[in-house]
């Protein structure tokens, strides 16, 4: 089998282990046909197999091939794994096309490995094929600073009424963009909308624009009204609707709908069934798998959140029922799974939470939608670090900019046998750093962990390595 400047869909991890065992390089794109941002990258991809035909581009759609997805660790997309005479080389998350295409030459031997990926080096180690289309890409996403904010400014001058959201008004993609819609229809307000999930430089840059982090937002006549919150607050005590008669905003027919649609077209009892089972936790989590063995990266992702967020949740593993997988994806006019509810609110899919957590919105929104946090000692946190990753490393540092020889040693170790790790960085928490010595019993870093049980440190790992064991330890 040979490259040949084309990019195929990865069938299975057998599939993938036998390309790998030719030694050829090799490039795996995990994509999710809901996501924006894979669609862009998958056609910087294909350009890419054409410049590179000498190597293998495989396609892989995340939930559709758990096995390979959770044997990489993937819990968003799009995502890229590289691999060189058998063994993963690199990796590389989110839309960064000049990133994907200097990673593309390292592996395939254009560009010097220690050089760092910048798009300087494109020149020398990308065709023209590619270079066009990274360049297309720059040019619509890397707008001067000036030019963003006219840009930000026209779009929001665009409608007197105006608000930026998650998805579209027919199809949502976060509950508060659902609520802010309702209650424009509500107030019968004509209004117009900006997806912030399709373009990610206004999704940025109207955060320190307006100063508001969070979405959605909502404007009249070029004035930042605030979000969800706020548009609630507003509408329940009739000043939203004395500031858009204030404004002589035009007013429609409006639909006046509000919370999941009834029209549906589906029977009482599913509808019954689906809103009891929505309702069945405070939190609840529609996923695939259960919450101790998840059958895909996303559904694991919401898992791992949820915890790291010490909240008690409840779940259903669409896979053991088609009746309600198919039926949820209508009652909440959402695609696809996992599916986070709060308190009977959809909240979204793995990258809304994942953005969420980063951002400090969803423990807001725990807090103000009354889910208590359970408190964890010092032992509970061990334990959830320790399991947060099948291998995981405990070093000074990170892998990419190790703190002590140690540490760097074991990182090269694991990466030469193609090994995929998690890492802590014991120097950025004390509290980690001294309570590990204990909880282990070992006094010294690094510490490499498999599924929650300590390996040892650096000469142990060495040992195996040089023995031809490493590998086969890590993954038993």
């Amino acid at each position: 089998m040979s490259g040949g400047g084309s990019v195929k869909e990865l069938k299975s991890k057998a599939e993938l282990d036998n390309v790998c065992q030719s030694g050829a390089p090799v490039i795996l794109h995990f994509w999710a046909s809901w996501c924006d941002a894979s669609k862009h990258m998958d056609k910087v991809f294909s350009h890419l197999s054409i410049d590179f035909p000498h190597a293998h581009f495989f396609r892989v759609e995340a939930e559709e091939q758990p096995e390979v997805s959770e044997a990489y660790s993937v819990s968003a997309v799009p995502f890229f794994v590289f691999f060189k005479d058998g063994k993963t080389v690199d990796t590389l998350e989110g839309a960064d096309p000049s990133g994907l295409a200097n990673k593309v030459a390292k592996v395939t031997g254009f560009v010097n490995p220690g050089e760092p990926a910048a798009p300087a080096s494109l020149g020398m180690a990308a065709g023209p094929t590619v270079l066009e289309t990274v360049k297309e890409m720059l040019t619509e996403n890397g707008s001067s600073q000036d030019a963003l904010k006219k840009r930000l400014q026209q779009l929001i001058d665009s409608h007197p009424v105006m608000l930026f959201m998650k998805g579209n008004p027919e199809e949502p993609k976060c509950g508060f963009s659902r609520q802010v819609i309702d209650i424009l229809r509500d107030e019968k307000v004509k209004f117009g909308t900006f997806d912030i999930l399709s373009d990610n430089e206004v999704r940025e840059g109207l955060k320190k624009y307006s100063n508001w982090p969070t979405f959605p937002q909502l404007y009249c006549k070029g004035e930042l009204l605030g979000g969800c919150d706020i548009a609630i607050a507003m509408h329940k005590s009739g000043e939203l609707k004395d500031v858009f008669q204030e404004h002589r905003i035009d007013t429609g027919s409006g639909s006046g709908k509000s919370g999941i649609s009834e029209s549906t077209g589906l029977s009482a009892t599913l509808s019954s069934r689906l809103k009891s089972l929505v309702s069945s936790s405070p939190v609840m989590l529609f996923m695939k798998g259960t919450p101790d063995e998840p059958k895909c990266g996303f559904s694991g992702k919401v898992v791992e959140i949820l915890r790291q967020e010490k909240v008690d949740f409840g779940s259903f593993d669409i896979l053991t029922d088609e009746e309600v997988r198919q039926g949820l994806k209508v009652y909440s006019n959402w695609s696809s799974y996992p599916q986070l509810y709060i308190k009977d609110e959809l909240i979204g899919g793995s990258d809304i939470v994942l953005e969420m957590q980063k951002s400090g919105e969803l423990k807001k929104v725990l807090a103000e939608k009354g889910i208590i946090v359970q408190k964890e000692n010092l032992e509970d946190r061990l334990k959830n670090v320790i399991t947060s990753s099948p291998v995981m490393l405990f070093m000074k540092g990170t892998p990419d900019s190790p703190r002590c020889g140690f540490s760097s040693k074991v990182v090269n170790a694991l990466r030469e046998e193609g090994v995929s790790f998690g890492s802590f960085d014991i120097l950025s928490d004390e509290e980690v750093r001294q309570g590990l010595k204990v909880y282990s019993n070992w006094p010294t870093f690094p510490q490499l962990y498999y599924k929650g049980e300590l390996i040892g440190g650096c000469d142990i790992v060495l040992e195996l390595r040089n023995s031809g064991e490493l590998k086969s330890t890590l993954s038993d």
